[in-house]
């Protein structure tokens, strides 16, 4: 269960445009990375990616893009992995369906408010 700190973390995380791009991108595949380079269409991990294959699409220097991945990091947004040379990265699902469910949880909230003081309205 995620606390409000862990929370606030997540949205400060999410709340630069850069990172956003990046984990956007990250969450919906919209980077290929392969393990070995000599086969680059073979030996793909699904739905991850590597740093190297995200800084290709900025224009930052790597150390830039891996700060703002260590954010991500930190924020539980994303899980990193070494293997061989290469870290590679995928979106944390467990992290963003609990995010998920707190939005739900906000609007079920809300709109059982809101019926409650229609329903009052009407009896009056």
């Amino acid at each position: 269960m995620l606390d409000m700190d862990q929370k606030i973390k997540i949205f400060k995380a999410l709340g630069n445009e850069t990172r956003f791009k990046i984990f956007k991108n990250i969450f919906t595949g919209g980077y290929a990375c392969s393990i070995d380079e000599s086969q680059p269409k073979d030996d793909v991990i699904a739905q991850a990616t590597c740093v190297t294959s995200i800084a290709e699409h900025f224009d930052f220097a790597l150390p830039t893009i891996s700060r703002h991945l260590k954010e991500l990091k930190d924020a539980q947004v994303i899980t990193m992995t070494k293997r061989s040379n290469k870290i590679y990265i995928e979106p944390n699902i467990e992290t963003m369906k609990e995010i998920a469910s707190c939005f739900s949880e906000l609007v079920e909230n809300f709109e059982a408010g809101m019926a409650y003081q229609f329903d009052n309205t009407r009896s009056k």
